[in-house]
This record gives structure tokens, sequence and C-alpha cells, in this order.
């Protein structure tokens, strides 16, 4: 990706690409088919009906002109022909505006039902991938353009359907043309040719320019949140962040505005030096259809539906050329969204498809673990070993960096290790289903998701299925003590919590995290895993935590990190982490014997509360 000021080249898109992302349209449609067949197909039968209607109204229009003239001409006036046209033309227009409306109801109904559709595929898309993929940033600007362009996708569909009826106008328009004066249609192609030109010239220019700056665009998004946001704002008054950030946003706008500035003054040159060969080619076929008409060779309704049919058709071919390049831009768009879509989800081919018993009997162990960062030579972890058995309550410790979250990660297989494997009861988990091996778990990380959601929901999301089970929700709450918080809100279980929505509570960083607490416990997993589960909490709170915990999990199995050495001495073992290596394992007591890395640690937290 080009960075800020770095210059790019916005015809990196040429017209065949362009054209070529049209193999995406047929699918398009079949899924937004999918979402209503039945306004589908009126807002077809509706667009049908309207496209042959301006030659009709032309044609009409013709026929009233020279009735006129003819009763201007005849000593007896017969005006039941002349008000028959005029009402037949009224009731056409009338059916013409309906027909209109009609199309523009179901093209608002149908966007805003697939718009709905796409977010849906795009959320569940995204819950199947890899946290590695995730977390790679090429990856995430595919993601963010998948994203993009949503209300974009409604308008392609506009656009394409418009361009359907527009072709059959122009057919009978040209047929009305033909019959009267052939050499028109030559004068016609001249008129268009420079729109054409002019749409080639410019085509995916836009789409190249917006792909090339989605990174850039990312962080004006992010510098507009840490600019004005509530989580912010703290930080941004009290150190005065509030004109670095809007200088940084607008010398990255300034130079994204340039860069589209410099397209848009190109586009617009060329768009007019192009128009004015194309008036001047109109112009000459209206001088003919004068000088035809003067000499007698067409009546005054002949050239009166000459001229409007050619209006029109220069207009509607313009039209045409221009909402084809819209088209194909969009279409740009569109195929990131489905090379979203169709990401495969690489499965190795040792992965088995074995459940995971019900109960753990032997438990996990690590043989020779190591693990780095796809596209990374640094080892995050390596020649990691030790046992993590059923129903023990083994302790990560260690400074910040020392691998302590990536061996949850690999524990749960958001990753897979770069060598070694990992076994549940003497087998690797590689050979389990890996859903139901990830359902074993219950898991608070350090950076929880405060959802801001009911509280109810946001206990639920631990066990999401039972969001109807009030008993299981208040137990849960009462486990983690978050049923404290619950008592303290008006509304109780049903409070809206953050600021984001009116009414909503926010809460102190205590209350949410004994209400992510209340989520492990929602879940009757196997295996509970808390990342810094009570760094929020005061000391007495946490020791009471940590003592219900262990009481409330007793026979379970469970992974505790904590920076705490009051919380981890509770543990059954403890396993010491430096450098991305196992440095020490055993009892708080034996540790502390050992005199090393752990007891220095120990030693030093102590020393701060004499």
């Amino acid at each position: 990706m080009p960075k800020p000021g770095k210059s790019i080249n916005p015809n990196k898109i040429n017209f065949r690409e362009s054209f070529a992302s049209l193999r995406f349209v047929p699918r398009f449609f079949k899924e937004i088919k999918s979402v209503n067949p039945f306004l589908f197909y009126i807002n077809l039968l509706c667009r049908i009906i309207s496209a042959v209607l301006p030659v009709v109204i032309l044609w009409i229009g013709k026929m009233i002109i020279d009735e006129v003239v003819l009763q201007m001409a005849a000593d007896v006036k017969d005006m039941d022909r002349l008000w028959l046209l005029v009402g037949v033309e009224f009731g056409v227009a009338i059916i013409s505006d309906l027909l209109s409306r009609a199309i523009s109801l179901t093209d608002s109904l149908l966007g805003d039902q697939y718009s709905i559709d796409t977010s849906v595929r795009i959320i569940k898309k995204t819950s199947e991938l890899d946290l590695d993929q995730l977390e790679d940033s090429e990856f995430y600007d595919k993601l963010e353009r998948a994203r993009q362009q949503t209300t974009g996708r409604v308008g392609l569909m506009s656009n394409i359907l418009t361009q359907g009826e527009d072709v059959i106008v122009i057919l009978s328009l040209l047929a009305g043309v033909v019959v009267f004066e052939p050499w028109l249609i030559i004068l016609l192609v001249v008129s268009i040719i420079p729109t054409i030109l002019n749409e080639i010239k410019f085509s995916g220019t836009s789409y190249s320019l917006a792909r090339s700056w989605t990174q850039e665009r990312r962080e004006l998004d992010y510098l507009r949140y840490a600019g004005a946001s509530d989580v912010t704002a703290k930080e941004v008054k009290l150190f005065g962040l509030s004109n670095y950030i809007a200088e940084r946003f607008k010398v990255l706008s300034d130079k994204y505005y340039l860069q589209s500035k410099k397209l848009a003054k190109q586009r617009a040159a060329w768009g007019s030096f192009f128009n004015v060969i194309g008036t001047g080619a109109y112009y000459g076929a209206y001088v003919l259809i004068v000088f035809r008409t003067v000499a007698g060779i067409f009546s005054l309704g002949d050239l009166t539906f000459l001229s409007g049919s050619f209006y029109r058709l220069r207009s509607k071919l313009q039209g045409f050329f221009t909402r084809f390049t819209a088209i194909t831009e969009s279409a740009l768009y569109l195929q990131d969204y489905f090379e979203f879509l169709d990401l495969k989800y690489e499965e190795d081919p040792s992965e088995g498809k074995l459940f995971p018993p019900e109960k753990i009997t032997k438990g996990f162990e690590f043989k020779n673990v190591g693990f780095k960062y796809p596209k990374s030579e640094r080892w995050v972890v390596r020649n990691i070993n030790f046992e993590l058995k059923a129903g023990e309550k083994l302790a990560f410790v260690g400074e910040n960096g020392a691998g302590k979250t990536t061996l949850i990660k690999l524990l749960l297989r958001f990753y897979e290790p770069t060598e070694g494997e990992i076994l549940l009861d003497g087998i690797p988990v590689k050979q389990y289903n890996k859903t139901k091996y990830q359902q074993y778990f219950g898991v608070i990380f350090q950076d929880f998701v405060k959802f801001e959601l009911t509280l109810r929901e946001n206990i639920a999301m631990g066990e999401i299925e039972e969001i109807g089970n009030q008993s299981r929700i208040a137990n849960a709450a009462e486990k983690s003590l978050a049923d404290q918080v619950v008592s303290e809100l008006p509304k109780g279980y049903d409070q809206q919590l953050g600021k984001r929505f009116k009414q909503g509570k926010d809460l102190s960083g205590g209350q949410w995290q004994k209400i992510a607490i209340a989520r492990a416990y929602m879940k009757d997993a196997e295996v509970l895993v808390l990342d810094e589960p009570t760094s929020a909490l005061d000391a007495r709170a946490e020791t009471e935590a940590f003592k219900r915990f262990i009481q409330l999990t007793e026979g379970k199995t469970a992974v505790i990190i904590s920076h705490r050495f009051s919380t981890v001495r509770i543990a059954d073992r403890i396993m010491v982490l430096k450098d991305g290596a196992v440095l020490e394992i055993g009892t708080h007591e034996e540790l502390m014997q050992n005199n090393k890395l752990y007891a220095e640690l120990f030693n030093l937290q102590a020393a701060g509360y004499q």
C-alpha cells in the first residue's frame, strides 16, 4: 500500500480489468433475487413496461401535433380525435409516473434487504476465519473493502437494472428514427463516440485511487474516533492532544484530497472537450431534420418526434456509457466482496474429525511447541514442554512479552503451533473437530469486549443459546459477584450498558470485569481460562473472587494468568515464562525455594506492600 504522500497511479486499474469484474454481476443478481423474489420480479416487470413508454409518448405527441395542424387547415373543426389523443397521452403519462414510483419503491426495499443480507454474510464469514488472518494487515484491507460500499452495492443494483431498461428504450427509439431517417443513426454514433472515449479513458480510476488508500482511510477513521470519542476524551483533554490529532487528520486528508482533485480535474477537462464534439454532431442532426421539414419531407409532427427521439437517444446513450463506467467500478468493489466470501479455510490434511472426550481424564500436554507469526522470523515461544493435568489449576506468570497469552491462544487453537504438538488425553488436538474442541473452554481475556448491549445479553454471551434462561444467568452473576452490579442498576438485567445509546449506563472497570467473569461461569465449560481476570478489582474483591473461583471450579481444569502473586499462589502449580520459554514450574513453595525469577518477582511485589 502506498504511504501518505507517496504518488500513486490512478490509472492502475484499466478498462479491461474493470470490464472483467462484470463476471460477478450474474451472481450478484442471483443473491438479490434470493432476498425477495416477488419484489425482484415486480421491479423487472415495471421497468420493462416503463421502457417502452417514452417512444409511445413521443409518437402520441407527433400525432397530436399533426392533428392540430390538420384542424387548423380544416374549414370544419372535428376535435374528437385530438381530445382522444390528449387523453391517451395523459393516461400514459400517469402510468409512467406510477411505474417510476413503483420502481423507486421496489429498488429501495430490495436495496435495504440486500444491504442487511450482505452485512450478515460478512459478519458470519469473518467468524469462520482464523485469528491470524484477521490480524494480517493485508487481509484486513481486503475485509475493509468488502465492508465498504454496502450502500454502493444497492446503487449498483439500481444502475444495472436501469441499464437494462435503457437498452429497451434505446432500441425502441432507434426503430422509430430508422423508419423516418436512417442517416440520423450515423450522426448519432458520431455524437456519442466522444462520451465512450472519455469513459474508457477514466474507467477504474476512482476505484484504483480508493483501493490504494484503503489503509490510510482506515487510519483516518481511527483518527476521527480518537479525536472525538468518550473513550479517548480524558487522555485527549489531559494531554492536550486535540490539535495534534486534528492536524494529523488534516495532513492525511489533504493528501487524499489532492490526489482526488487531480483526478477530478482531468475527468472534467477531458469530459468538456469530448462533450463539445458530441454536441456539435447532435446539432448537425437537428439541422438535417429542420431542413427536411422545411422542404416538406417531414411534417411538424415528424419534426417533433425525430428531434425528441434523437435528443433522448443521445441522452440515453450517453447515460448508458457513463453509467457503464460507474457499474464497472462498482463491480470492482463487488469483486472484493465475493472474493472475501469465497475465502476458504485452508484445512490441514491432518485435521481430524474426532469429537473430544466428554470428560478430560489425563489432561493437556505441550510437546516441544514453538510458534512464530506468518511472515516473521522471530519465535514468540519455542521448546515449550509442560502438562496441564485434568482438574488442575495452573498459573502462568512472567514479565510482559514472555508468551503467556500466546500459549493460551495455542491451547484454544486460535493459532496452530509452527512446530511441536499439543495433546489432549494423549491425542493431538488437531485430530479433534475444531469447533467442538473450542466449546470445551470458558475464557475471559484481559481485553474482554464490553458489549454495549443489555446486562443480560453481556452475561449470556458466554452461552448465547441460553439467553432466555434467567436462572442460569442469575446463577452466573452470583458466582462472579456481578449480582452486586445488577442490584445497583435501575433496570437490573435489562439495563442498557455503555454511553452509546440513550438511557445507557456506563460501568467502572471492576463492574465490567465482574460481568465478563460471569460469562465464563455462564458456560459450563470443562476448562476455564482467565487472562488477568481481576486486574480492575480492588484487593478485597479480588481475594473474594478467587476464593469463590477455586471453590466453584472444584474438579475442573483451569489456567490463570495474573501479575498479582497473591492470586497465582493459590494455584496448584505455577509455570514461569521468560523470553518465550519455560523457566521453571512447580508449586509456590517449590518456586520460592528455587530462588529464581519467580521468587525475585514475588519478593519485589511483596516489598511494595510493606
